[in-house]
């Protein structure tokens, strides 16, 4: 069976030129936040210290300035959180499915970890179950993992339900951990909204969407069925989605339901950032980490090379 994570890394070099790579090495380094550091041991303090490495019950005790000294933690723990519910087998909005989508995003993601020397795990699942896998280094563990998200997607499944997620790493998963969550484009409801701020308190959390296909194609084509719902299993006829008034009413509530989404992940402070298709993940990975790191504000346009190379 090919490689998942050796197609992953191919499409990176199609779409992407040197000096992209290395900006998204940059960006994923930056996104530990604070000193992640351990305390190493305490020494006279000289001009130039940081004034709040002071340890000042040392200092009374010995009578001149101590200073705390630590060493830099190298390896963290990265948790791809992947919705595998049957709402990642719907059509994005490029046409691909929005498995495939997911596998190249955590892919990208998991593979800036690995060139980091960082440890990478994995919790997917429905609205039914939750599977963990802990995090390891390494890009054959990487591999595994991609391909227990591309195995798990099924249109007979049970649907999507992040929120069940996002109470499994509250409940059982300890430890700071960098969260990169790859999802359907959904609503947060005010349970979810409230996991979701949970788990911002406790890590550091991306978030990536994966967009939902148009109601219907401006002109339809011959032997086109009619637009379904996967989540619901609800249809809508082709000649009902095809009627004018039908779609602009879609695109308003569309256009509102955006809006809310947009102000729920900017409340919350979480770097929030969508993708269409494959082509788009390497210039989303990009904008959501400069978010991140810039505290989800809007982020600066991607380098040139963030798109496919001419």
């Amino acid at each position: 069976m090919p490689s998942l994570l050796r197609r992953v890394k191919s499409k990176m070099f199609i779409f992407a030129h040197r000096r992209t790579l290395t900006l998204l090495d940059g960006e994923y380094g930056s996104v530990f936040k604070g000193r992640s550091l351990d305390f190493d041991e305490l020494r006279a303090y000289v001009l130039g210290d940081e004034v709040r490495d002071i340890d000042w019950k040392a200092t009374a005790r010995h009578g001149s300035p101590l200073v705390k000294r630590y060493v830099a933690v190298r390896r963290h723990s990265v948790l791809l959180l992947v919705d595998t519910g049957r709402n990642m087998a719907a059509q994005a909005l490029s046409g691909e499915t929005k498995k495939d989508i997911a596998v190249h995003a955590a892919g990208v993601l998991g593979y800036l970890a690995c060139r980091h020397g960082d440890d990478v795990g994995l919790l997917h699942g429905n609205a039914a179950v939750s599977r963990y896998v802990p995090p390891r280094g390494g890009e054959e563990h990487l591999e595994r993992l991609l391909r227990e998200v591309d195995s798990s997607v099924d249109l007979a499944g049970p649907p999507s339900s992040i929120a069940q997620q996002l109470d499994y790493v509250l409940r059982y998963l300890k430890g700071r951990l960098l969260i990169v969550a790859v999802a359907d484009e959904f609503l947060p409801d005010t349970h979810t909204e409230n996991l979701m701020r949970r788990l911002r308190a406790r890590h550091e959390v991306l978030w990536l969407s994966v967009r939902d296909a148009d109601l219907a194609p401006e002109r339809g084509r011959h032997g086109q069925a009619d637009s379904m719902d996967v989540g619901t299993g609800a249809g809508i006829p082709l000649p009902l989605a095809m009627d004018s008034a039908v779609r602009a009413a879609y695109t308003e509530s569309m256009t509102e339901r955006a809006r809310k989404r947009k102000d729920i992940f900017r409340r919350l402070g979480i770097a929030e950032e969508q993708a269409a298709g494959s082509e788009d993940v390497l210039t989303a990975v990009f904008t959501l980490l400069e978010k991140h790191r810039s505290g989800a504000l809007p982020a600066r346009s991607a380098p040139k090379g963030g798109t496919r190379a001419g």
